[in-house]
């Protein structure tokens, strides 16, 4: 049995013995010639962009008034009910009443318009693998049409 594992050990040392760990073994000032040029890292998710379209969320869009509508109504029963626990006369709270409505009003359809800008950029690239993909994002971030992308976290970046 010791034996048997002395051989093993020698037929072990003598492997390890003709193995190198030079990474460029046989190249440089030899017979074999300069090295082979080097290659970039393989990168999994980077690729080329070959399309962008400006497109719609798909989100559903309410009629424009919606805003200016919901917004006048809290803005009357706002300014009614300030005036009314400031002390304000009738009167007084009918004229709070409608500055709230329309202030409202203007800050409803301000709130609806932004929350309506509903365009995406579906950013087309081909991977470096050879696979194409599609990501929506709100915004193109300067990219083109063949600018060098990294595609990770459901956006598209671009690679310096």
């Amino acid at each position: 049995m010791n034996i048997r594992m002395i051989g093993i050990a020698a037929a072990t040392a003598t492997l390890a013995a003709c193995a190198t760990t030079s990474p460029n073994y046989g190249y440089g000032n030899s017979a074999y010639g300069a090295p082979p040029p080097a290659r970039a890292a393989a990168c999994y998710d980077c690729g080329t962009v070959t399309r962008i379209e400006l497109a719609s969320s798909g989100a559903t869009r309410v009629p424009n008034a919606t805003g200016a509508v919901l917004g006048g109504i809290v803005g009357a029963v706002a300014g009614h009910e300030i005036s009314d626990k400031t002390g304000g006369s009738k009167g007084n709270q009918n004229v709070s009443a409608a500055a709230g409505a329309v202030a409202g009003a203007a800050v409803g359809n301000a709130i609806q318009n932004r929350a309506q800008a509903n365009t995406v950029y579906n950013i087309h690239v081909r991977m470096d693998d050879g696979r194409m993909t599609t990501v929506s994002q709100p915004d193109d971030s300067g990219l083109r049409q063949g600018s060098r992308v990294r595609v990770t976290g459901g956006r598209v970046y671009k690679l310096r």
